[in-house]
C-alpha cells in the first residue's frame, strides 16, 4: 500500500509491478504520480516539465516569426527555393 500525497487516499500498488519512475493516477483525486521509492513505495506529485518546455519553445518561434515579419507559408517557400 502506497499513500497519495495530494489527497492521502490509500492506493493500492504491488511493488513487483511497478519501477522507480512509473507513472499511476490517485483514483480518489485523479492527481497524476510518480514512484519515487520501491521499497516501501513511495510516490509524489508526477510534474509537467516536458509539456511547458515544449509549449515554450513554440512561443519563441511565433515570436521570431513575428518580429522578423516572415508568414509560416512564406518561410517553407524560401526553404524550397534552396532545395532547388
Amino acid at each position: 500500500m502506497a499513500t497519495c500525497p495530494e489527497c492521502d487516499a490509500e492506493i493500492e500498488v504491488d511493488e513487483y509491478d511497478v519501477d522507480k519512475g512509473d507513472l499511476l493516477s490517485c483514483p480518489e483525486c485523479g492527481s497524476s504520480l510518480e514512484v519515487t521509492g520501491i521499497a516501501p513505495i513511495e510516490l509524489d506529485i508526477a510534474g509537467d516539465d516536458d509539456d511547458d518546455d515544449d509549449d515554450e519553445e513554440e512561443e519563441e518561434e511565433e515570436a521570431e516569426v513575428d518580429e522578423l515579419g516572415i508568414e509560416e507559408d512564406e518561410e517553407t517557400e524560401e526553404e524550397e527555393d534552396w532545395d532547388e
